[in-house]
């Protein structure tokens, strides 16, 4: 009773491509293949750039943050 067998998941699938048209689904699905590769490129630049501007090491052997605003006694 908790999970559904090949049987309904194929009804389910037929009742979809009847309402939605295969042209349509089929446009959905390259949409979010487009999206799901820029979504990977963005996040492979943004690794790439990432290590340089993190943190700097200086004589001291303290991690300064680029970032911060404000600077802090430690």
């Amino acid at each position: 009773m908790g999970s559904f067998s090949i049987w309904h998941w194929l009804v389910v699938l037929v009742i979809v491509a009847l309402v939605f048209g295969t042209k349509k689904l089929r446009n959905m699905g390259e949409d979010l293949g487009g999206a799901v590769k820029g979504f990977k490129k963005g996040i492979k630049e943004a690794q790439d750039d990432e290590p340089e501007a993190v943190t700097q090491r200086v004589q001291d052997q303290h991690t300064v943050d680029v970032q911060a605003k404000e600077k802090q006694d430690i």
